[in-house]
């Protein structure tokens, strides 16, 4: 038999199910979230995050309102354990919001768990066992009433610690992970015999999550498990029932929407949905798509460029331009006949924008999370000497990132439709000249001076303001985060580092460096170009010509 024979992998089982009500269901009002990026999202990291990173991930989790984050395996690993004394112990934990940590059923790692948690005012115990027939029979070796027990003991010893600590306001959660790999019956069995021990109210409620550790089936199918489930478990006004999908078969999102519509309560997931393999489920996507139904998503995703730009940084992973909402180029129109609707919609709504959105090809408006609308004139190859970004590379040495590439290409057209002619390699690069390195900046970067202490960089720089010199200063985590926020008081403006991009200009040991910024100043965005013998000052250089070029500043900065 070939290996690639699909053969050798059965359908998946439907659920014998006749009377379904979930398909008749809409989502109404957003589920709880949790948001498992410090946990389940730094795990798959190559690189997991820093303590500087966690902390930067957190903060930016609290910023978009999530109520509940699970911030790590305390009882796996030193780094997770000190993080939750740090967020503890230095009153960072606001009051609404509630950390949860995992940890698996067994009683030294419940008890290292605990001891992370001492003097916290609440927090969410997750304990778990693998539950699926492939796991019992070929990882564990035990048959129902073996993975059952093991079960029921983690519940008791979590219930025992937390009686040890009774200031703090425990809530519990079980997952049977693998529950798409767990027969239905065996599933509700496992989980009343977890509640059963942990006893709950609906004044006192605990949390049982299922899994798609891996996903199975069809979301449909999913849809339907979960419906079983709330119709056969017992205790169910005790529970609150929460789903965890993967993307296995890129369908995590949806699993999640139709899960909700069978039932569930709660969702976790993490940003841009990083996670194991294809990743968790995306909770910026999720949470957009009810907004664009017109719910409520509970999280404050306007800055949508801000977290971009902190999910890169904390988990060195790109975004890409295609990402549902996140992508650069989501917003963008490159077909004619697209770019010509969307104006007419734009137009007319010009006349009365209260009208309920309705824009051909947008399905939200792109201002809403800090974007705008971007129609681009594809110059294709036989425009030039081979396109603006072939006759760039080829002819100047410059290799333009994708997002500047459609910035310049505007230029270029408008270039192009005044001329009336074709636009020569010579005139490419004049007009870039002009446009991104002109002899006479708005802003000239005078001299600069770098420290460091106690991991933070602070720059002192002193800029050219038309005759004056003004001297300016930041701080941050590198030398561009530094002059960012030197620049965001200097200006008096929100500014976000949103794409950076950086080369030689040839291979010789003395070559010039090239600098590509783009950044979102106050929600417009303007790219820059610097070029310099030294990386760190082409670096500035390009961050402050985006500046200079922001439409939305004045004339002459603020001192």
């Amino acid at each position: 038999m070939s290996r690639f024979d699909y053969r050798r992998y059965p359908a998946f089982p439907p659920v014998p199910m006749t009377s379904r009500r979930w398909p008749d269901r809409q989502i109404r009002r957003a589920p709880g979230w949790c948001s498992v990026d410090l946990r389940d999202g730094n795990q798959a990291l190559i690189e997991p995050m820093t303590a500087a990173q966690k902390s930067r991930m957190w903060d930016l989790l609290v910023k978009l309102g999530f109520k509940e984050i699970e911030v790590g395996f305390p009882s796996a690993s030193g780094h997770d354990f000190a993080f939750v004394r740090n967020l503890i112990e230095n009153n960072r934990i606001p009051q609404d919001v509630t950390i949860q940590v995992l940890t698996q059923a067994r009683e030294e790692l419940i008890a290292r768990t605990f001891e992370s948690l001492e003097g916290v005012p609440r927090a969410i115990v997750h304990v778990y066992n693998s539950t699926s027939t492939v796991q019992r029979e070929q990882v564990f070796g035990l048959d129902r009433e073996g993975i059952k027990a093991i079960a029921e003991n983690g519940a008791r010893l979590v219930k025992d610690y937390a009686s040890r600590c009774p200031d703090t306001d425990w809530t519990f959660e079980y997952s049977p992970e693998s529950f798409t790999g767990t027969e239905l019956d065996y599933a509700v069995e496992v989980c009343d015999a977890v509640t059963r021990v942990w006893d709950p109210t609906p004044n006192k409620k605990v949390i049982i999550n299922l899994p798609a550790t891996v996903e199975m089936s069809t979301p449909n199918v999913y849809a339907d498990q979960i419906e079983w489930f709330c119709d056969h478990v017992a205790r169910r006004d005790s529970i609150v029932l929460s789903l965890h999908t993967h993307n296995d078969r890129g369908c995590a999102v949806a699993a999640a929407e139709l899960g909700v519509m069978a039932g569930a309560d709660r969702i976790e997931g993490t940003l841009m949905g990083n996670g194991e393999r294809t990743g968790n489920m995306d909770i910026i996507t999720m949470a957009m798509n009810l907004y664009s139904q017109g719910v409520d998503p509970q999280l404050d995703l306007a800055g949508m460029d801000e977290i971009i730009e902190t999910v890169k940084a904390c988990t060195q992973l790109p975004v890409h331009p295609r990402h549902p909402y996140a992508g650069e180029l989501v917003f963008t129109a490159f077909s004619g006949s697209h770019q010509d609707a969307i104006k007419k919609c734009l137009t007319k709504r010009e006349d009365d924008e209260s009208q309920p959105w309705g824009v051909a090809y947008l399905p939200i408006d792109p201002a809403d999370i800090g974007r705008s609308y971007q129609e681009v004139i594809r110059i294709n190859s036989q425009s030039g000497k081979g396109g603006v970004a072939y006759v760039m590379q080829a002819d100047h040495g410059y290799d333009l990132p994708r997002w500047l590439q459609i910035d310049f290409s505007a230029t270029v057209q408008a270039y192009a439709e005044d001329t009336e002619g074709e636009v020569g390699s010579s005139a490419i690069h004049s007009l870039f000249q002009q446009t991104y390195l002109p002899d006479t900046p708005r802003w000239r970067l005078h001299d600069y001076q770098l420290s460091r202490a106690d991991g933070v960089d602070k720059l002192q720089l002193t800029i050219q303001d038309g005759s004056q010199s003004r001297q300016i200063a930041g701080t941050g985590n590198g030398v561009v985060a530094a002059f960012v926020d030197a620049l965001e008081r200097f200006v008096g403006k929100s500014i976000v580092l949103v794409e950076y991009s950086e080369h030689a200009l040839s291979q010789s040991a003395d070559a010039e460096a090239v600098c590509y910024i783009q950044l979102n100043i106050d929600g417009d965005r303007s790219c820059g170009v610097g070029r310099s013998c030294d990386i760190v000052q082409a670096s500035l250089l390009a961050i402050l010509g985006a500046l200079s070029r922001s439409p939305g500043l004045s004339t002459s900065a603020a001192a």
